[in-house]
């Protein structure tokens, strides 16, 4: 039986495209899938904000940040926190990582294009000691265009391939199987969906209009994680994040719905660490959302005053932007499954950053113009645009006020107007005390040594309750589903491997399939800018080494 391509692609998210660029940069004919329209090219890549891990890069010696590869190494090792057998390919994916990040990894993307926002952010900080939880120095680079920035260069090599005849595209190919002859992993079968012109991100029909069988000399699983499949996201919820959120809401579209992870093992593959997730805890409801339930992060900067349910601070070190899968076990083990930031219009004017590219339209409409027009204003429109029709957002002048609002929105009224007029306003004596014993204060003051801070995330320490610094403002924080840190077992050419540790002749994963690489490349925990950064290099290894494979 002939073969239709040299490899098949499942998946025309990042890591698919970067996956497929190497083949055809190899000369290969390559078939790719994706079960979503043409308009959703690129995946969740498209939506992200563009953030990516380097080390020691000219944007951080500029700022004056010392990095070097055994830092980072520190870092990324004492976050991940690898304690089990199967880690050993995740692990040897993290060094092989951080070499990447720390050597060809933005020369290789500037050759592309690639372009990068000259302030350099830090994000997870952890908090705890050198060897444990997060960045030691900034490290978060996002790229001049956000998301659609880092998909342009990877989709206009996959059509200059299709034009060079070497890859045929085949949206609405939903995937339900994987079977082998002669030994090799070699076709692929599924159901062709009737055609749609669902924008990008909104939900598609699932309506069949036919079947589908491809056969290859190698298949490349690229299909992403299991946020927006929220069952599967509560089916594996560890005992150690606590139970389960009632409400969540979804980072990426209903389509990321994990499927494809199933269907790989079923055909023999090893599925790994799928305990292992990765949610954030400063998720807002979209006040004009693209898909079901669509939530959008908040980037926060140090000075919000971070309560729980019922209006008691969270411990240290869980300040905002520190550590948060340590906020999300906290959370979910206090009985409730909110947070509140308690704040005034002088902090949400600086600190607050919405993630995602349609979001920052000024970063991804490369509008320096924008960009500092942004700086100088009181609060940045995108942010003033929850302010004003956000359903979690209660804005008021005087603390009476904000904490009817807060009950409001509530089903218990928990929040007491006498003890939270007592946390802030203990607070605020301490941003008046150079010996201060609050360690929150203590960040805001050690973030604004940071240039890059002190510029654009950090707002000047000041008295929550100084009404020059108003309106207040709170914030209803709800866990929001996003990545899954488990995945596919893969060696470091990205060939999947069986339960018993052996290639699983003509298999391979990237991406979030693959836990970003080896199957979980963050163990417990990540370093952020290094979701978008395992795409680009998994699917990297997996083109290039199926390349090398297949004759």
């Amino acid at each position: 039986m002939a073969y239709d391509a040299d490899v098949i692609v499942i998946g025309a998210g990042i890591a698919g495209l970067v996956a497929t660029a190497e083949l055809v940069d190899a000369g290969r004919k390559v078939i790719l899938l994706d079960q979503e329209p043409e308009q959703s090219i690129g995946g969740q890549a498209h939506w992200s904000f563009g953030g990516l891990f380097f080390v020691d890069s000219p944007e951080q010696r500029r700022m004056r940040i010392k990095d070097s590869r055994e830092l980072a190494l520190q870092d990324w090792l004492g976050t991940a926190g690898f304690d089990r057998d199967e880690d050993r390919r995740p692990r040897e994916w993290a060094e092989a990582y951080v070499d990447f990040a720390s050597g060809e990894k933005r020369a290789w993307l500037h050759a592309q294009g690639v372009r990068f926002f000259p302030v350099v952010g830090w994000a997870e900080r952890g908090g705890y000691d050198a060897t444990g939880h997060g960045n030691s120095v900034p490290r978060f680079h996002i790229t001049w265009g956000t998301g659609p920035g880092i998909v342009a260069p990877f989709e206009r090599r996959v059509r200059e391939g299709v034009a060079r005849g070497l890859v045929e595209l085949k949206f609405r190919h939903r995937v339900t199987g994987l079977s082998s002859s002669a030994g090799s992993l070699d076709t692929v079968s599924g159901e062709v969906l009737e055609p749609s012109d669902a924008e990008r991100g909104t939900a598609s029909s699932r309506e069949v209009a036919g079947a589908f069988e491809f056969r290859a000399q190698a298949v490349i699983v690229t299909s992403g994680g299991i946020g927006g499949n929220h069952d599967l996201v509560r089916a594996q919820w560890p005992d150690r994040l606590g139970t389960p959120p009632e409400k969540m809401l979804s980072g990426v579209p209903a389509h990321v719905d994990g499927l494809m992870l199933g269907i790989a093992e079923r055909a023999g593959a090893s599925h790994i660490n799928r305990d292992r997730m990765w949610h954030y805890t400063e998720g807002i409801e979209n006040w004009n959302p693209i898909w079901a339930r669509h939530g959008i992060r908040i980037l926060p900067g140090p000075s919000s005053l971070w309560l729980d349910a019922r209006g008691k601070r969270l411990p240290v070190p869980l300040f905002p932007g520190f550590d948060t899968l340590g906020t999300l076990e906290h959370i979910m083990k206090s009985g409730y499954d909110y947070t509140w930031f308690v704040l005034d219009q002088k902090i949400i004017g600086k600190e607050f950053a919405l993630s995602g590219s349609e979001q920052n339209p000024d970063l991804t409409g490369k509008s320096i113009r924008d960009v500092i027009g942004r700086a100088r204003a009181d609060v940045p429109g995108p942010v003033k645009a929850f302010m004003d029709r956000g359903v979690d957002f209660v804005v008021e002048k005087d603390l009476s006020a904000l904490v009817r609002g807060m009950n409001a929105l509530t089903k218990e009224p928990l929040i007491d107007e006498a003890e939270l007029r007592r946390e802030i306003t203990a607070r605020d004596r301490e941003i008046r005390n150079p010996f201060t014993k609050d360690l929150q204060v203590t960040a805001i003051r050690g973030a604004r040594k940071y240039l890059g801070d002190k510029l654009i995330r950090t707002a000047a320490p000041h008295r929550i309750l100084d009404p020059k610094a108003g309106p207040l403002i709170a914030v209803r924080l709800n866990i929001l589903t996003r990545k899954s840190l488990g995945g596919l077992e893969t060696d470091l050419s990205s060939r999947v491997l069986t339960a018993g540790g052996e290639p699983l002749p003509g298999l391979y994963a990237a991406g979030e399939a693959a836990g970003f690489g080896g199957g979980g490349v963050h163990g417990y925990r990540s370093l952020e800018g290094t979701f978008l950064g395992g795409c680009l290099f998994s699917g990297r290894a997996a083109g290039r080494a199926a390349a090398h494979a297949v004759r």
